[in-house]
């Protein structure tokens, strides 16, 4: 079966924390009517501090949508060749493994996809494939597990590596006064990260089984308006209230599996806010320090789209605290309203000296894709 290798991830060297975004706020819509429910939003999001892609002063600045795209391009290959570099060591891989990479960002554009910059500088073979996902927004992480646990049980040697690129930052828009848009921008933050699937040997997380799920007629709950200065964010009120309609997926996908929902050994799960974190665990009857990465992330990092996830996972194989088969989910939500979800075992690191499990060479895995 595939695993799931322990992630790398790295932030902007920029930052904000809760104390400016909130002073911020009441600097800019001083006379915003409902400037006080905004100030309360930002305060009970969590977010102690975020990281941004660019000074402060340059971030509140909009020189337009072509040069705000163009920062997010060069920013991209300058932060994500180390995180990949980082992930492939942490799956005792090179680039020529690696049989298809899946990009993965909902905060810049470009066409061909980074994935053909990363093949041609990088080292990958020619033939690698490639699977931009944009659109699933902060779903797109958990989208990328499941769609290369697919790849993986289709072509049991092959590797997959994902990279989540996400500058929240640069989708600031200085126009947009709703509430859900000024929450917005005291809850997002930037991130960059990148992971393998092994579909032999590795350790981490063993994939078991993915599920995707869509809540009927909520499609303009999570939105782009894309317009002239680039894509608007909106945000509808009944967000933070959608746990009603996904927790059940969850359960029913362990319910599949037969496993336990509430009874599981870890949770990843996608810190959209502390709403959505406190209503999953009364759904699923489970306590808060059973989602304490995911709300680590939230705390330290902000909501970072598709890259929380792969952030709250790997506070996990940092804290390595799970015995051998221990079981858990990751769940990714996002515009559809979507959740895209996988169960999967644990699976310890070899003691030193010891084999990683099977590393196949090009040639077999040519034979086997």
């Amino acid at each position: 079966m595939a695993t799931l290798c322990r992630p790398a991830v790295a932030v902007p060297e920029h930052t904000i924390t809760q104390e400016e975004t909130l002073d911020l706020a009441r600097r800019l819509h001083a006379r915003h009517p409902q400037l006080g429910l905004v100030l309360r939003l930002i305060g009970n999001t969590g977010v102690r501090i975020r990281h941004l892609v660019q000074p402060l002063h340059e971030t509140l600045r909009h020189p337009g949508f072509t040069r705000r795209n163009a920062v997010y391009e060069a920013e991209a290959k300058v932060h994500v060749p180390p995180v990949v570099r980082r992930a492939l060591q942490h799956a005792d891989l090179g680039p020529e493994d690696i049989d298809l990479i899946i990009y993965v960002s909902c905060t810049g554009f470009t066409m061909p996809a980074l994935s053909t910059w990363l093949i041609n500088t990088m080292g990958f073979s020619p033939g690698t494939r490639q699977l931009p996902i944009a659109q699933l927004g902060c779903a797109g992480g958990g989208a990328a597990i499941g769609r290369a646990h697919d790849f993986c049980l289709a072509y049991p040697q092959a590797n997959v590596l994902i990279v989540s690129c996400e500058f929240c930052s640069l989708l600031y828009q200085p126009t947009d006064l709703d509430v859900g848009s000024l929450l917005s921008n005291g809850l997002f933050g930037d991130a960059v990260s990148s992971v393998v699937v092994r579909g032999a040997g590795g350790a981490g997380v063993r994939l078991e089984r993915n599920s995707s799920h869509l809540v009927p007629d909520t499609e303009s709950w999570i939105s782009y308006a894309v317009r002239e200065t680039g894509f608007h964010f909106r945000l509808d009120k009944r967000v933070p209230g959608t746990m009603d309609m996904l927790a059940p997926a969850i359960q029913t996908l362990a319910d599949r599996h037969r496993w336990d929902a509430s009874a599981l050994d870890f949770y990843i799960i996608h810190a959209g806010g502390p709403r959505i974190l406190d209503d999953l665990c009364r759904h699923l009857k489970v306590p808060p320090e059973a989602f304490r990465h995911s709300r680590a992330t939230l705390t330290e990092r902000g909501n970072v789209a598709s890259s929380v996830v792969f952030d709250a996972l790997d506070r996990l194989f940092a804290e390595n605290a799970l015995h051998t088969a221990a079981q858990g989910v990751i769940a990714g939500f996002g515009p559809g309203i979507t959740a895209e979800m996988s169960l999967g075992t644990w699976v310890p690191a070899p003691a030193p000296g010891t084999a990683n499990g099977h590393r196949p060479g090009a040639e077999e895995r040519a034979a086997s894709t």
